[in-house]
């Protein structure tokens, strides 16, 4: 049978679109625009400087699912990790210990607070900070552990949350891609560390178009976060605020608009995620015999929230590399894609240590954060896997079924049947 790639007839020709909107968003949103109010925040120190009535039932609803005390809905999961660092007390010259795999914002956020991002290395099963790596990298100067749940996929938070008590340091985590996944003790992530950050953005399985959440028991990290969310300044005088660092004002408010759209999504987040799990079975029940191709792992005891299907890919097993196995598998028609970003590191912003001006603030800070090393070859473990092994599909998302998921995985045994003729 001729491949796609080589002229052959693709297996799909369906064009997906991922849309989980309903009619509950759409009614919301035109009753939003009827009555004209857009946005409820107000910079002014009074019950408008909290937003309006959709964010304040985002924010309910999300303590009420997580057991937790406070939540703080923004304009982005972006806007989220930089009020989750700045009013966890990140100044200028604290190192930060955080993850090279994954979205370049997780440590973007630090930069903006000052802080030096430290990468330690991942474990190989499920992607996220290799606590034994995470505790080498601990100075003096070491703030915070800012943990992600890469993937779907809770990081080892009880471990790295040992660890974080240990030294004295704060545990945040990066739950983006991980909304209602739980760890070994049933815990959800988003909730082990003093604080922890979703997105709304429309990739994510809780989709507003753009949108973040952050949530938290403790109160000066909520308070702290409300004033970084809309214009500090405005009311640290008013309210007699007597800790005024890092409340610089920003405008990172989510529009009611936003928070409503993401309010519904939320509703159906227990559908999603089983639905994403049911899909994310099926292509592993698939490919269980396939010589050469790994199926993602759950630690026992807990769940996945598959924001992504990665595979672990064998070159010399499959007999194809694995770029041309990524190629012939899209031309099939479904979407596959080799690695998933280049370790954080290696990047332009870390290679040259360049950020604020041309001086190199705040890597110049003081001596100890120029000592800092951003070679290759710091997180031996990540770039192995994305070089070499992580290969990684969406397709486990509405609007796919499971008989889409027979197509992926036929896609992949059709492409390795025909290997030879990669040879030709």
């Amino acid at each position: 049978m001729k491949l796609a790639i080589f002229g052959g007839k693709k297996i799909n020709n369906k064009v997906f679109k991922y849309n989980t909107i309903g009619k509950e968003e759409i009614s919301s949103v035109v009753e939003i625009m009827r009555n004209g109010e857009l946005s409820g925040f107000v910079a002014s120190p009074n019950g408008g400087f909290f937003g309006g009535e959709w964010v304040k039932k985002l924010e309910t609803k999300f303590c009420k699912f997580f057991g937790v005390k406070y939540a703080i809905a923004v304009n982005s999961a972006t806007s989220a990790l930089y009020c989750m660092l700045m009013s966890s007390g990140i100044e200028p010259g604290d190192e930060v210990i955080t993850s090279p795999y994954t979205m370049h914002a997780t440590a973007s956020s630090i930069l903006q607070c000052g802080g030096i991002p430290v990468f330690a290395d991942i474990e190989s099963e499920t992607y996220g900070l290799d606590p034994k790596s995470v505790e080498k990298k601990i100075s003096n100067k070491t703030k915070a552990i800012l943990a992600v749940n890469i993937f779907g996929h809770g990081a080892e938070l009880l471990k790295l949350k040992k660890i974080a008590k240990k030294h004295k340091l704060l545990l945040l985590e990066d739950n983006s891609q991980a909304p209602a996944a739980k760890i070994e003790n049933n815990q959800y992530t988003g909730t082990v560390g003093e604080a922890g950050v979703f997105s709304f953005n429309r990739h994510k399985t809780i989709q507003s178009g753009e949108g973040g959440i952050l949530i938290t028991n403790n109160k000066k990290i909520f308070l702290k976060s409300c004033l970084v969310r809309n214009h500090g300044e405005c009311v640290v005088g008013p309210w007699k605020i007597k800790d005024i660092s890092n409340t610089i004002g920003q405008n990172l408010r989510i529009t009611e608009i936003q928070a409503a759209i993401a309010y519904h999504q939320f509703l159906k987040l227990t559908k999603l995620n089983k639905e994403r799990v049911r899909l994310a079975d099926r292509i592993s029940a698939g490919i269980s015999s396939i010589k050469g191709l790994s199926a993602p792992i759950t630690r026992k005891n807990c769940t996945h929230a598959y924001y992504f299907y990665v595979m672990k890919y064998d070159e010399k097993k499959v007999g194809i590399k694995k770029e041309d196995f990524v190629k012939a598998i899209n031309a099939e028609g479904y979407y596959l894609r080799s690695g998933y970003l280049k370790p954080l590191y290696l990047e332009p912003i870390f290679q040259k240590k360049i950020c604020f001006g041309k001086k190199g603030f705040p890597f110049t800070y003081s001596k100890s954060n120029k000592k800092i090393s951003y070679k290759k070859g710091t997180a031996k473990v990540c770039e192995d896997l994305n070089n070499n092994q992580v290969i990684l599909t969406n397709i486990i998302s509405t609007p796919y079924n499971i008989k889409d998921m027979d197509g992926f995985v036929r896609a992949i045994k059709k492409v390795i049947a025909n290997k030879d003729q990669f040879k030709n």
